[in-house]
């Protein structure tokens, strides 16, 4: 008779059967709630207002806060990943949000709410991180570029699913719903992870030298514009996406301001799935990417005599999506 099976046998049978496609999208998934941790504050941010109604500019550091951990955390991240495996970091970030977004629920004052989204930002930071990673590991090779295309609509995606899906709900049953809904889709994903993913290699730097090699590493990436260039492109990204969905609708009618709240995501989202491969094949990443900050850059200093409206912010993030389409694959495997 064969002895007892271990656990990560089990583990492994499991996820020797799924198909690779699945576990991709399981991934995607993992992004959407990762990027649903600044919708969930974005989209309904006049509600944020209303529950926190002595406050004013200082709202705006529910946004800000998960991407200034990812900033300054940013390349800890990946050498945590590399050291403790991209799956345990995954899973500990889904967790970790999870438990963020039940706290959250519970609409706690404004000081317990700016923690826990300084702790949000770890586990966003591990998600953005660990993902990536396992898809370039799991996908066979000559689909990387097409999984990443994939993961790149993760932002766009989560952003239309709360305006158009999850806030008529929340109009309903309130804000605090939202929230544990989140927690609750975070943990769910967390466990498929846990149970599904294949287990991945680590590699164990040497006493004394994980401090060191952290410490060079920020200043061999803050010193070099080839190293940072890519981070700083994608920060501005996220910033005028997530500023205009967060400010934008309140300025517009109330009728038509969840329609638009959803249409700009959608329209970043076809022109990376739809326009950014075909121009892949005739031109670099870095080049599409550099076109899409130009223009954008052109349609804002000419929108400054215009009056920001929901056409102009629906063009510019069509725009913005030759930024998200291209800026994964420039890190593809030749």
């Amino acid at each position: 008779m064969r002895g007892p099976v271990s656990a990560r046998r089990v583990a492994g049978g499991m996820n020797a059967r799924v198909p690779k496609p699945l576990l991709i999208l399981l991934l995607w998934f993992a992004g959407l709630g990762a990027a649903a941790q600044f919708a969930k504050i974005a989209v309904p941010f006049g509600l944020f207002r209303q529950t926190y109604p002595e406050l004013g500019t200082e709202l705006g550091w529910l946004l800000s806060l998960v991407s200034l951990v990812g900033a300054i955390l940013g390349i800890v991240a990946g050498s945590v990943v590399g050291r403790f495996g991209a799956k345990r970091i995954l899973v500990y970030g889904l967790a970790l949000g999870a438990l963020m977004s039940f706290w959250q629920a519970l609409l706690p004052s404004f000081p317990s709410m700016l923690i826990s989204r300084v702790i949000e930002g770890t586990s966003h930071l591990a998600v953005v991180v660990a993902a990536p990673t396992l898809i370039m590991q799991i996908s066979d090779r000559r689909y990387v570029g097409a999984a990443m295309t994939l993961w790149s609509t993760f932002f766009g995606v989560s952003f239309a699913i709360v305006a158009w899906g999850i806030m008529p709900f929340v109009g309903v049953n309130g804000l605090a719903s939202l929230l544990a809904g989140h927690g609750a889709f975070l943990l769910a994903i967390g466990i498929l992870a846990l149970v599904f993913l294949p287990d991945t290699k680590t590699s164990r730097p040497a006493p004394g030298a994980r401090y060191t090699g952290i410490l060079l590493a920020h200043r061999r990436a803050y010193a070099s514009p080839f190293i940072a260039a890519p981070g700083a492109g994608w920060l501005a990204y996220t910033l005028t996406f997530v500023s205009l969905l967060a400010l934008l609708p309140e300025r517009l009618a109330q009728e038509t301001a969840a329609q638009v709240a959803g249409m700009m995501p959608m329209a970043s989202i076809a022109v990376s799935l739809l326009i950014v491969p075909f121009l892949l094949r005739r031109a670099g990443s870095v080049a599409i990417i550099v076109t899409g900050f130009a223009i954008s850059c052109a349609m804002v200093s000419l929108n400054i005599f215009a009056g920001l409206g929901a056409g102009f912010a629906i063009a510019l993030f069509a725009v913005l999506g030759l930024v998200q389409g291209a800026s994964f694959t420039v890190t593809q495997p030749p």
